[in-house]
């Protein structure tokens, strides 16, 4: 059974590596603005997926909500303060290094996870918060400029999809990861990689 779990999390892993180094670009539709309202909820749908920065803070976020027993109060705040986050960005509020610390919070995600800290619920709460403004400041890139109608389809789709992976991975890392802690333990060290990887793409200029 353990070593059922390990490989679990290995595959895990691995496809977030695997996502990290061949998504390049946080765009679904290519660079374009979506411009109608299928284009906001397809790009609405992709962006945290093809992100691999996003993705591995969602994983970290289902299994902490999950593993950690917290209250389905947490991914909502995080899904609350994500719509902040594109509200300020299609309002053109500048807000400096956002991207970097999209990057921080998957690493620091991943470290809480990789080391098993126990924290409490409320400090779990305050960094999905934060974290979800400047993820969700991120989101903000792909549909700055866009009408109403794409922008709130873009907005459904955001929130569907990572209401959808979050809760999905919680039930099953409640379930799964109720004996051994190896199992989210080297997600989180996964997800920490994707992190600095991610990070590291930011502050290293290409040559």
């Amino acid at each position: 059974m353990l070593l059922s779990r390990i490989r679990c999390a290995t595959f895990v892993g691995a496809s977030l590596v695997a996502t990290a180094s061949t998504a390049s670009a946080h765009h679904l539709m290519g660079g374009k603005t979506p411009s109608t309202l299928a284009d906001g909820i397809l790009s609405g749908l992709g962006h945290p997926i093809i992100g691999p920065d996003h993705l591995a803070f969602l994983v970290a976020l289902g299994i902490a909500v999950g593993v950690g027993r917290l209250s389905l109060i947490t991914p909502f705040l995080f899904l609350v303060a994500m719509a902040c986050g594109v509200a300020a960005h299609v309002a053109a509020i500048n807000i400096p290094a956002a991207e970097l610390i999209v990057a921080l919070s998957v690493v620091i995600a991943g470290v809480l996870l990789a080391l098993d800290r126990r924290i409490p619920a409320s400090g779990w709460a305050a960094i999905f918060s934060i974290a979800g403004f400047f993820h969700g400041y991120s989101y903000g890139e792909s549909i700055y400029g866009a009408e109403t109608s794409p922008l709130a389809a873009y907005l459904v789709g955001l929130v569907a999809i990572q209401a959808l992976l979050v809760l999905v991975i919680a039930f099953t890392s409640r379930t799964a990861w109720t004996v051994s802690a190896i199992g989210p333990r080297l997600v989180g060290a996964t997800i920490c990689g994707v992190g600095l990887t991610v990070l590291a793409a930011q502050v290293i200029p290409s040559p």
